[in-house]
């Protein structure tokens, strides 16, 4: 748990990430994820609980568990003038690494993150896309058990892009555990074992894709938006649940979300239903199950609200 002044920012927290592992951790602007991080990366002290890395317990004055972390921050930590071979020098001596070992790990890394042509060219010189895989590199540079990427792909170009899923998607081969943060469902989807979804500081589900589908009955999710008073959308919502082949129907502000097993049939319902209760309707969409469902079903907000 941990509180800023009045306000819990995290409550009764709780998961674990296996060896070899890539978690995913989602949940909207504001809903713990941020400090979760630091927490686990030892950089905030936690009010109650405790984090363990490996067995090691994490403590924001003792670098033993720190060590153990490598932690990629989603806001470039990189120097402009320095090239990403210097970088991983630097890195390392203060990470207690030095001589062959030292050149040959800095090899690897580079090579991992597909930046071995260009490690002596200054990061100033870099793509967006370029500086946040050189920070990968700095935060696999020390062989960490646990590696905290926080939205890496954040505003990169598709080509890095895909050089940093298909980077980490080798990392759990090699044993390493990974904790990744990320705005993009397609990502999770890709590249996470299970997932972990959390709103105001709590874990409201977890488990794997099929696990958290299963959790919504596997529906597909028709969402509508309306341009009226908030009575009359209700009315409508009152009306969808009576439908045949509806199982559930809710508002959430000016949005209805209807779920159903048979869209085709259920629509055509749904948009007479519309009519009867004198809206029109603005715009429909029909998601199938996945993780994105999950999430609004869940915490009734996209993940960049």
């Amino acid at each position: 748990m941990r509180r800023f002044g009045g306000r819990v920012a995290v409550a009764g927290l709780s998961f674990h990430i296996d060896r070899g592992e890539t978690y995913g951790l989602l949940g909207p602007n504001g809903s713990g994820k941020t400090t979760t991080i630091s927490m686990i990366a030892g950089i905030l002290r936690p009010d109650a609980g405790s984090v363990t890395i490996a067995g090691v317990p994490v403590d924001a004055r003792s670098g033993r568990a720190k060590a153990l972390i490598g932690l990629v921050p989603q806001d470039i930590a990189l120097y402009e003038d320095l090239s990403a071979r210097e970088h991983l020098r630097f890195f390392g001596r203060l990470q207690g690494m030095r001589g062959a070992e030292l050149e040959r790990r800095t090899a690897e890394v580079l090579d991992i993150v597909g930046l071995a042509e260009r490690s002596r060219d200054r990061v100033g010189e870099y793509s967006g896309g370029m500086k946040r895989r050189a920070n990968i590199a700095v935060g696999l540079l020390h062989r960490p058990q646990l590696l905290i990427l926080d939205e890496p792909t954040v505003g990169v170009d598709p080509q890095s892009r895909n050089q940093i899923l298909a980077s980490i998607e080798t990392l759990g081969g090699e044993g390493l555990s990974v904790l990744y943060t990320t705005h993009y469902m397609g990502e999770a989807e890709r590249l996470c074992r299970r997932v972990g979804i959390i709103d105001g500081g709590t874990m409201l589900a977890e488990g794997t894709r099929r696990e958290l589908v299963s959790g919504i009955g596997e529906h597909d999710l028709v969402t509508l938006t309306f341009n009226a008073e908030a009575g009359a959308i209700d009315e409508f919502v009152a009306r969808c649940g009576g439908l045949a082949g509806v199982s559930s129907a809710r508002r959430r502000d000016g949005v209805v979300e209807v779920l159903t097993d048979a869209p085709d049939v259920v629509l055509p319902a749904v948009i007479g239903a519309a009519g009867g209760a004198g809206l029109a309707v603005s715009s429909v969409a029909v998601r199938e199950p996945d993780l994105e469902s999950v999430f609004l079903h869940l915490t009734g907000r996209a993940l960049r609200d």
